[in-house]
């Protein structure tokens, strides 16, 4: 009589430690999937994961760097004079490309002289703008003329004499535009958070 009670026991005993481990192991598959949708939210709605390839854009971006590019900005507001946006190669979507934004829609881009004249409705005769982000004395080279459409935005690398940008491919739609680069997290003597600069323009 005493052995079968200790058999009942410890069968009670399993039972309800089996009970407990599954109840801990559906929690678990819980919480996984749960962080799995939301990573997946974010991944692809979000904010991106991007690394830097070649030297178009030094010295403000070097190869191999790791970028978090920011998708959701350009959903409530358009894209800024100065900002760097990862874009889809308009001649080959699945390439993605890391340039700056110097002509917004509309706008009449003039390349000269080493110089970029805009031409908008404020300055009809065309200005030049203090590129602040770019080495001192550095020029643009090519000669061109571009208007652009009401969705297109004309796009330069700052590295100007070794950048395929929108002097050879023409002007960037505005679909094509992934977002902008938000924040540098590797390597970590250059992690920072990125902003439109001041142009002054």
């Amino acid at each position: 009589m005493l052995e079968s009670m200790d058999e009942n026991k410890f069968l009670k005993i399993a039972m309800r430690w089996l009970a407990n481990a599954g109840l801990f192991l559906l929690e678990f598959i819980k919480i996984a999937v749960l962080a799995g949708v939301t990573i997946a939210f974010v991944r692809y709605f979000l904010f991106k994961p991007f690394y830097v390839k070649g030297a178009s854009m030094e010295p403000n971006f070097f190869d191999h760097e790791y970028l978090i590019i920011d998708e959701i900005t350009y959903r409530f507001q358009e894209p800024k004079r100065g900002d760097v946006i990862v874009f889809k190669y308009p001649e080959n979507p699945k390439e993605y490309f890391l340039k700056r934004i110097v002509g917004l829609p509309g706008e009449r881009i003039k390349i000269t002289g080493g110089q970029v004249i805009v031409y908008n409705d404020i300055y009809p005769e065309g200005t030049t703008f203090e590129e602040t982000y770019l080495p001192k004395n550095l020029i643009t080279e090519g000669e061109k003329i571009v208007i652009l459409g009401s969705d297109q935005y004309f796009v330069m690398g700052d590295n100007r004499p070794n950048s395929y940008d929108s002097r050879r491919f023409g002007p960037v739609d505005h679909s094509l535009i992934v977002g902008r680069a938000w924040f540098r997290g590797w390597p970590l003597n250059r992690v920072q958070f990125f902003s439109t600069p001041d142009l002054s323009f």
